[in-house]
């Protein structure tokens, strides 16, 4: 009659749980030891009790075991980080080629290209895809044009506004060139005045004041007979 199978978990009874860790680390330390001799394997056990007691077994020594099991471990991540890179890479290149196959795909299909194997609702999404593209270039279109607008009004407004300007010194220079002609003219008509103005009888106001003043009566000359008059002859009276 063959033995029964044992369960694997936790042995409640202190005292069997202690016989049975006994009876198995003098076993595991037995395996240790022929696989090291039998197959050249360079081995390194160690064991801890529940009580913290340290049980080991080497086939060489304990820290150049470790040190290479130390390496080797690093070596292996390495690796299999080396090989989880290369394999994310090609996931998402694999991920990025798909991608741009339905891109290229659905681009020939809103050009009106390769829609054989299209059904109606697929037709019908596809036109519902087109109308609203085309709504929003429009829309877009539409907000550009009154943004051109509302910019040419301020700068006809801007112009506008220095026209009104340039209106306002136009009308200010004419005025003052209207001045300018008003005295202009009237000095010129009291200079032609007091050029041409004549006092009768050769007599005549000079245009400086401090000018000695000559006034001159003529002698009428009267003949009888050839013989002159008996009045006398007056003398030129000079005014200072």
């Amino acid at each position: 009659m063959g033995r029964g199978k044992i369960v694997i978990r936790r042995i409640d009874n202190s005292t069997s749980r202690q016989v049975t860790f006994s009876k198995r680390r003098n076993g595991l330390l037995k395996k240790a030891r022929e696989l090291a001799i039998l197959c050249d394997a360079e081995v390194g056990l160690m064991i801890f009790s529940s009580t913290g007691r340290l049980y080991d077994f080497t086939s060489t020594s304990m820290r150049s075991v470790i040190e290479r099991y130390n390496k080797a471990k690093a070596e292996h991540q390495l690796n299999m980080n080396a090989t989880s890179e290369v394999k994310f890479w090609q996931r998402e290149a694999a991920s990025l080629r798909q991608q741009l196959h339905n891109l290229q795909e659905n681009h020939r299909q809103l050009m009106g290209e390769e829609l054989s194997g299209l059904n109606v609702k697929d037709l019908q999404n596809l036109e519902n895809q087109l109308e609203m593209s085309l709504r929003g270039v429009r829309m877009k279109k539409d907000k550009i044009l009154i943004d051109e607008i509302q910019e040419l009004n301020q700068k006809g407004s801007l112009i506008h506004q220095e026209n009104m300007e340039l209106y306002k010194k136009l009308n200010i220079v004419r005025q003052e060139n209207m001045e300018l002609y008003k005295k202009i003219y009237e000095t010129r008509d009291v200079n032609e005045f007091q050029r041409g103005s004549v006092i009768p009888g050769n007599f005549s106001i000079p245009n400086d004041a401090n000018v000695p003043v000559h006034l001159e009566l003529s002698q009428p000359q009267q003949q009888i007979d050839g013989v002159q008059s008996g009045v006398p002859k007056l003398g030129r009276l000079q005014l200072h």
